[in-house]
């Protein structure tokens, strides 16, 4: 049997991989500067190999590159904020609603073992930030997964920058110890209340991460 060996993994992506780790673990906060010199240093790569690095964060949403002043780790401000949710409520409460029509009123097994694992993660104290921001991204994706709409996930995947940047901007204002027990909630009440109850849960966060509340 021939064997088709994997590719290898370019410095290029190494890096996007690393510093995509660094931002959504808090670690590279929200606007803070990415000094070349020090990035080509510390990681060991050629200058170019970091601006390619960057431009790739850049298209997921995750870096801002500005000419002639470098680049930043991308910050939603408030009007960015309140878009994003404007977006994401259309498109999750359309979700929400053919996902209780194919399974007759219930939410499938996929979106409760994601709110599960989301509550498992999030009350591990080792477990870092970016695997619970990304559990909790899972529960919102798998109920937009469960409306087996691909063009309403096809525009919910395109947030994924932006969602990922809402999740570590989350993490000042909202305590991780709410996460598992919201979410499991928030998946009783649709199944209960309907998908109208998603505009108080994104308001809520909207509103801590306007106000700092």
């Amino acid at each position: 049997m021939s064997i088709d060996p994997l590719p290898r993994v370019s410095a290029v992506d190494a890096l996007v991989t690393v510093l995509r780790e660094r931002i959504l673990d808090g670690d590279l906060p929200a606007g803070e500067r990415l000094v070349e010199r020090e990035l080509t240093e510390r990681y060991d790569v050629a200058r170019h190999t970091l601006r390619a690095a960057l431009r790739a964060l850049q298209a997921d949403g995750l870096v801002r590159i500005e000419p002639n002043r470098g680049a930043r780790v991308a910050a939603l401000d408030g009007e960015e904020l309140r878009e994003l949710f404007a977006l994401r409520l259309a498109l999750e409460r359309e979700a929400a609603f053919l996902a209780l029509e194919r399974h007759d009123g219930r939410l499938p097994a996929s979106v409760h073992d994601a709110a599960a694992e989301l509550a498992r993660l999030a009350a591990r104290r080792r477990t870092g930030w970016a695997d619970v921001a990304a559990a909790h991204n899972a529960v919102h994706g798998a109920m937009v997964a469960a409306a087996g709409a691909p063009r309403i996930a096809r525009a919910y995947e395109a947030l994924d920058g932006e969602l990922a940047l809402f999740t570590m901007q989350l993490r000042p204002v909202w305590t991780r110890d709410r996460l598992g027990p919201d979410h499991i909630a928030l998946v009783a009440a649709i199944e209960q209340d309907g998908p109208d109850v998603l505009r108080d849960h994104l308001d809520e966060a909207l509103t801590a991460l306007t106000t700092g509340a």
